[in-house]
């Protein structure tokens, strides 16, 4: 392979020149220059490795359907990997290295790999390291004995770890009419969408727009294309309703005609102007969506057809029509198809002998062997290459006689010299944004041996290549013959990215792999970066024949977003560091300013402990704790969901989204609820005040309170829309405070006005309203610690003023603020369930809450519930644990029945919840176990392999503590 500057320039400038370096050698390119076609042209034939032998490989293509030549570029100390050299413009400066490979790209010690031939075939992990180790670590899996030195392996490009400080912007627009690609067909929509006065916007993966046209030496309405694109550009442009947007990728296609795209605004510079992006993310939302993506020429397999020096046709075009840089001197063509001698011509025009044009097809049209004759060269009708030979790169091809109808070789094979040879197995329109716009099935071509769009499920059209119209290909026979694979002695790969070869796809069909998104996971074929676009088609065809099936009826794997890979600082754009929004009480200052260590429940932050100079998490929930369960304690409960449920059927809806009774509900008193998905499994709980006649308040928990809200709405909008009901949030509009302990109704005597607290006047789950320090207040009687208590609610504007109203008269009484751990250890003690054990696996029984299923009415969920699984005595049930070696226990250890640490089987259950309990003065938990009630008083150990913890524990009743309720209700 000899390449070399062509007689034509294209859009290269060379009175200028640019130094770059790749794998720190340095070289020179042109203005206009890839960096693909610049090291071609500077002699470089292998670009990068392959990722499971570590092949080298050469360019394939010449745009972003590249899957060989994938670059990491560097940027002082920030690296980004996995770039197509066919994608990046070249820039005074530009550092770039292959990938990979060690110690070289010349010399690479993976390439070892190759040895393993097929034992590296299609299925290699999931049959090799699934296996028990033999020897001194008999008993654990290989997997897990590899795994360190297979993920030193994997991946491509490695990533870097310093701060990206390039900026990325993102932008919203608006448009009639949204052209993808520049090509012809996207020029005349374009055109026609701005002459009608619509806000038109067209965007172009490339640098240029015009596609093809540019180079293809093709005419478009009479005139010559080249002219033609430059004087439809400069229409549009001067065109105050058209947006012209090049070097912009669109990646995805989403619902409401709205288009995600990147644009590439400064990689291409060495230095950018002030306040310039690196990238520009669009979201465009459009009235109609012109799809002009154009189309991705197909290789054809056989074997050596990875070798450097066997390049698709167009690409090696391209190269020498656009970027002026001949792929090679002595140059052979290989097709099914007319399209490739058009390429040839051009290559031959550009300065390369064309040596021989080999086409599987027993007859070609009068203009193709015009255009061959004009070339010269042999042109060897009926035949296929069946092999091919060099070192690292090409030096020539094996050519043998083909039937195309049978399939079958003839004849002995000869060599042709040659260091380029130049292929084409047909074309593949870009359907890739119009099948992510719907959920249409491609439909399948048999003239074109492709797939094309589906039919729209929005208002998108597709034109030109990407519809399946090639009648501006030269009047030339687009339609190839059938013929995706040359089945001959050696390795013929389909996918050259992952190393995927036609033996591996007829491998996962004997093997069961019949469906062709199990082919694509077992193989994986088109799971490269990029996703397929040269190698999925060719790869459903040896499917299908290995299945005895037409292709469309194999079909073809969905094709999801992104097009091409995407930064993740074009996503991210100006939303860089903690963007999580957050939800601060009323309090939050006040917790902030008194030494609380802050959590993050969901998007809220909550004191964890107010700890003491000195302390430990663990001493200060346990101090915290203690004084609750002596004097007293207040936490700010602000996060619960809150909810208005209003109007004359309340009570209804109420009973029916509740597993209990809210119609007999009293005014001025709660009731704790328990909700069931409609499947029986329990949803969340929480305790429902009934203010009037026909105004409720519910609470709910704090991670819950959105998904609650929603599933209210839908069953009002969906199941009784009839149900005159009003729902309304109102969590950040009560500020909450729980003051707990024997001391609490003492505290509150002391500080509230306009109502008593005795128990005859506030009973257990009473209502009764006043006032703290002159501001109104709501006062419910109800515990979640186990303890006496209440909860005090006002408006969030007066929230701090109440708290610390409520702080000072605590203060003669002992009482001291507590966070989240010292709450989770009294509700462990006590045996509450909370997230952790409505895990969306548990029922009202497997909690013993069955207390609470009303058999007077029906309720979501209660159709289901007593599906003969969910009654099963033996399933996972709440149970308490006691440590009975005196060591911490952890959330999510597994629980076994046998004294071994070293069997990993068999769980009877896991734990769900654990603390030190300053009231048992052990180590506690609740846990999920079979059978549940039925193990109280047994003994069980805890496995927890990760974290290197075995030992006994007792289960127990999950109420562990004041299990009677008597001090709740004192």
């Amino acid at each position: 392979m000899s390449p070399r500057r062509a007689n034509a320039s294209g859009r290269i400038d060379r009175s200028r020149s640019i130094r770059f370096s790749f794998d720190g050698r340095i070289h020179t390119g042109h203005p206009g220059d890839t960096l693909a076609s610049a090291l071609m042209a500077d002699g470089v034939t292998v670009f990068g490795r392959s990722f499971k032998y570590h092949r080298p490989r050469g360019l394939l293509t010449a745009g972003v359907d590249e899957p060989n030549a994938l670059v990491t570029l560097i940027r002082g100390d920030v690296r980004e990997p996995n770039l197509p050299a066919t994608q990046v413009e070249i820039y005074d400066g530009l550092e770039a290295v292959s990938q990979n490979r060690f110690p070289s790209l010349s010399f690479d010690i993976g390439a070892i790999n190759q040895l393993g031939g097929r034992l590296l075939g299609a299925g290699f992990y999931y049959k090799t390291f699934m296996g028990p180790v033999i020897g001194p670590l008999k008993g654990t899996r290989f997997w897990m004995f590899c795994e360190h030195f297979i993920r030193r392996a994997a991946g491509l490009g490695r990533a870097g770890t310093a701060k990206d400080t390039a900026r990325y912007e993102r932008m919203n627009a608006f448009c009639d009419v949204l052209v993808v690609g520049s090509g012809p067909a996207g020029l005349k929509a374009a055109r026609d969408a701005a002459g009608d006065g619509g806000r038109v916007i067209l965007i172009e993966t490339d640098a240029l727009l015009g596609g093809s046209a540019r180079w293809s030496g093709r005419r478009i309405e009479g005139t010559e294309a080249a002219g033609w694109v430059e004087e439809t550009i400069s229409g549009l442009s001067e065109l105050p309703n058209v947006r012209l947007l090049p070097r912009t990728t669109a990646w995805g296609y989403y619902d409401g005609n709205t288009i995600a795209a990147t644009e590439r605004v400064t990689d291409h510079k060495r230095d950018t102007a002030t306040g310039e992006p690196r990238q520009r993310h669009w979201v465009i939302r459009a009235k109609t969506v012109v799809l002009a993506t154009g189309a991705f020429e197909r290789p054809i397999v056989f074997p050596g057809n990875d070798r450097p020096g066997v390049m698709l046709a167009s690409a090696a075009a391209r190269f020498a029509a656009d970027f002026g840089v001949l792929p090679g001197e002595r140059i052979a063509v290989f097709a099914n198809n007319d399209s490739a001698y058009a390429n040839a011509a051009l290559l031959r025009e550009a300065g390369a002998a064309i040596v021989a044009i080999v086409d599987v097809r027993a007859a070609i049209s009068d203009e193709a062997r015009r255009l061959a004759a004009e070339c010269g060269g042999e042109l060897l009708i009926g035949h296929a290459v069946v092999g091919t030979e060099g070192g690292k790169t090409l030096s020539g091809f094996k050519v043998q006689r083909f039937d195309a109808a049978s399939g079958t070789l003839s004849g002995d094979p000869r060599v042709i010299s040659a260091d380029l040879l130049a292929v084409s197995g047909g074309w593949s329109p870009a359907i890739h944004l119009a099948s992510q716009a719907g959920a249409g099935k491609a439909e399948w071509d048999a003239a074109l041996q492709a797939f094309l769009p589906p039919k729209p499920a929005q208002d998108w059209t597709a034109v030109g290549t990407a519809a399946g119209d090639f009648s501006g290909g030269f009047g030339l026979d687009i339609a190839p013959a059938p013929v995706f694979e040359i089945r001959a002695s050696g390795k013929a790969f389909v996918d050259l990215q992952h190393d995927v070869t036609a033996d591996d796809v007829r491998l996962a069909h004997r093997e069961g792999f019949v469906a062709v998104e199990h082919l694509k996971r077992y193989t994986t074929l088109g799971m490269a970066t990029d996703q397929g676009k040269t190698s999925n088609v060719p790869g459903l065809a040896i499917m299908a024949e290995a299945s005895g099936k037409p292709i469309p009826e194999v079909g073809t794997t969905r094709f999801r977003a992104p097009f091409s890979p995407v930064s993740i600082g074009a996503i991210g754009a100006e939303r860089i560091g903690d963007l999580k929004p957050d939800r601060l009480t009323p309090m939050h200052d006040w917790h902030v300013e008194h030494d609380a260590k802050m959590y993050p429940a969901g998007l809220w932050h909550r004191p964890a402990v107010y700890g003491a100079p000195g302390e430990t998490v663990e001493q200060a929930y346990i101090r915290e704790t203690k004084a609750t369960r002596s004097a007293a304690g207040i936490v700010d409960v602000s996060t619960l969901g809150k909810i208005m449920v209003q109007g004359p059927d309340a009570t209804e809806f109420l009973d029916r989204v509740y597993t209990n009774l809210f119609s007999t509900l009293p005014v001025n008193k709660a009731r704790y609820g328990l909700m069931l998905r409609e499947d029986g499994i329990a949803y969340d709980d929480g305790t429902t005040w009934r203010l009037s006649e026909h105004d409720f308040l519910m609470t709910t928990t704090t991670a819950n309170a959105g998904k609650v809200m929603q599933n209210l709405e839908y069953f009002l909008d969906v199941y009784w829309p009839d149900l005159k009901v009003t729902l309304t949030s109102v969590t950040d509009e009560w500020a909450g405070a729980s003051i707990a302990g024997p001391r609490a109704r003492d505290i509150l005597a002391s500080v509230v006005t306009g109502t008593e607290v005795d128990n005859e006047t506030l009973p257990f789950m009473g209502i009764v309203r006043g006032e703290v320090a002159g501001i109104p207040v709501m006062i419910c009687r109800l515990s979640f610690s186990g303890e006496l208590a209440y909860e005090v609610y006002s408006g969030a504007g007066h929230g701090r003023e109440v708290w610390e109203a409520l702080i000072e008269a605590g203060k003669p009484f002992g009482m001291v603020p507590y966070g989240l751990e010292a709450l989770g250890a009294m509700r462990i003690e006590k045996g509450h369930v909370t997230g952790a054990e409505i895990d969306g696996r548990t029922t009202a029984r497997d909690l013993y809450l069955d207390w609470m299923l009303s058999k007077k009415k029906p309720f979501i969920g209660s159709a289901m519930m007593d599906r003969e699984g969910l009654l099963d005595e033996n399933r996972i049930r709440l149970v308490g644990l006691v440590s009975l070696d005196g060591r911490p226990l952890a959330g999510g250890a597994h629980l076994v029945e046998y004294n071994d640490p070293t069997v990993l089987r068999d769980s009877i259950g896991h734990i769900t919840a654990v603390c030190f309990s300053p009231s048992l003065g052990k180590y506690i938990g609740l846990a999920l176990v079979k059978g549940g009630k039925s193990r109280h008083g047994t003994r069980a150990y805890v496995s927890d392999p990760l974290r290197n913890r075995f030992g006994p524990v007792e289960i127990v009743s999950h109420h562990m503590f004041d299990p009677e309720g008597k001090r709740m209700h004192g």
